[in-house]
């Protein structure tokens, strides 16, 4: 058999991240990267080193999530005739087959040929995440939202929202030491709505920094508890520092819902 050549993919998924600790690999600690590498390899019967569109901390669920990998296998379609040269499987076998192997917690929607160079974090384009809150005590919302027994005023924080999109440093709502080369962002939404028995907050950027979201949203359900004003928020934001903004809501509510790119 002649030498296989690499061919690199994008791989679809969604996960429920309650019982994971994140996306990326950790050492001593289940996460949904080695879960999905592990399935890979089996079922390609060679070493599958994904690489995720980015990371989620522990808790923190996916709706929509991109990885890419490389491989010799070729992925085909039912009718495609079968080569004698080549190491291939069909598009509906690979993804049974590792749907099979994933757990009921990652689900793989499909695959996708790429350019050797696409990239699934340097090429995204934008991210997209929603935060949601009810109101009443829920037993089946437990671990895929915030439990808020007082109702925040909606209007107030939607007005600190839109103070927090016309900024682009947001150093005060990041972990630190994430030794990122930047901590500026262009924010284009971020928006509460509200929703049956609660609400979901909207937020869609180039990139966010590690905790981002999770502060915002704890820095702005302060604004709805009137704790903190408008003023506060634009004074936070100038300050720069972490310790100012509100504590950083529970991972539970949190869901990374879109990522876009320019080829898909």
């Amino acid at each position: 058999m002649e030498e296989q050549l690499k061919k690199r993919y994008f791989v679809e998924l969604a996960y429920k991240g309650t019982n994971f600790h994140g996306w990326q690999i950790q050492p001593n600690a289940i996460s949904v990267q080695e879960v999905l590498n592990k399935a890979l390899s089996t079922v390609l019967r060679e070493e599958i080193e994904t690489v995720g569109c980015g990371r989620t901390d522990t808790g923190v669920h996916a709706t929509n999530f991109f990885a890419h990998y490389d491989t010799i296998t070729e992925i085909t379609t039912d009718n495609q005739p079968k080569s004698e040269n080549k190491l291939q499987i069909t598009h509906e076998r690979l993804v049974k087959a590792v749907n099979a192997l994933v757990g009921y917690e990652i689900a793989i929607k499909r695959f996708i040929k790429v350019d050797a160079e696409a990239h699934a974090r340097f090429d995204a384009i934008s991210r997209s995440y929603e935060y949601h809150v009810y109101f009443e005590k829920n037993p089946f919302k437990l671990e895929t939202a915030y439990l808020l027994t007082n109702r925040p005023n909606v209007v107030v924080m939607n007005e600190a929202a839109l103070v927090i999109m016309e900024h682009t440093d947001f150093s005060c709502f990041s972990k630190s030491n994430t030794q990122t080369f930047t901590n500026n962002c262009k924010i284009t939404r971020a928006e509460w709505i509200e929703v049956e028995g609660g609400l979901v907050f909207h937020i869609t950027a180039d990139r966010f920094l590690r905790n981002m979201v999770r502060a915002i949203v704890g820095t702005l359900l302060e604004v709805g508890k009137g704790n903190l004003t408008i003023n506060n928020v634009q004074e936070i934001l100038d300050s720069k520092n972490r310790s100012n903004a509100g504590e950083s809501v529970p991972a539970a509510g949190l869901f990374l819902t879109t990522i876009s790119y320019l080829y898909l």
